[in-house]
């Protein structure tokens, strides 16, 4: 029951993040243009605003137990848009997302534009932590630990003031 005597429903969001070894050997089934800005990061809170395309969305994540978070999506308008990325205090993160399913799973790959251009991260998500996944060949080194991979993040330490370039990164990072 939820706080307010009804049974509710929360999206748990639990997923795993990878850099390529090598550009996909297929085509996306799908992409999108994405931007997206922060409103809010405390805690292990992040508010978000995404514009994917034509339509604008608006995210609350907060940590859940184990590797998940607990994920809170609404649909909002372009007014309403143009208000929360004025709000946002960093600067905007734009990127390719690539969509391809393979097997059971829908592989989302982002292609970093603007201050992280360069970087290129797949997502998977999973409908349980201990969900078996069959990685492709183009996967490579696991970074779903590391917070600095976090879109979050990446607005207040974006990829070109990493100072390495990204073959040099998943080669680090493969060790």
């Amino acid at each position: 029951m939820g706080i307010f005597g009804k049974q509710e429903r929360v999206n748990v969001e639990i997923e795993r993040k990878f850099l390529l070894l090598t550009n996909p050997d297929v085509k996306p089934e799908r992409s999108y243009k994405i931007i997206q800005g922060y409103i809010a990061r405390e805690g292990g809170n992040v508010v978000r605003i995404r514009q994917k395309d034509d339509s604008y969305i608006l995210s609350v994540k907060t940590p859940a137990k184990g590797r998940g978070r607990y994920e809170i999506e609404t649909t909002v308008n372009g007014a309403e848009a143009e208000v929360l990325f004025a709000a946002c205090a960093h600067p905007l993160i734009a990127k390719i997302r690539e969509i391809y399913p393979i097997g059971n799973h829908i592989w989302e790959v982002d292609i970093f534009k603007g201050a992280n251009k360069g970087l290129i991260v797949a997502e998977v998500e999973l409908s349980a932590e201990d969900e078996k996944v069959n990685l492709p060949e183009w996967i490579g080194p696991e970074v779903t630990g590391f917070q600095k991979f976090y879109n979050a993040n990446l607005s207040l330490n974006p990829f070109k003031s990493w100072g390495v370039k990204y073959d040099d990164l998943v080669e680090r990072m493969s060790v």
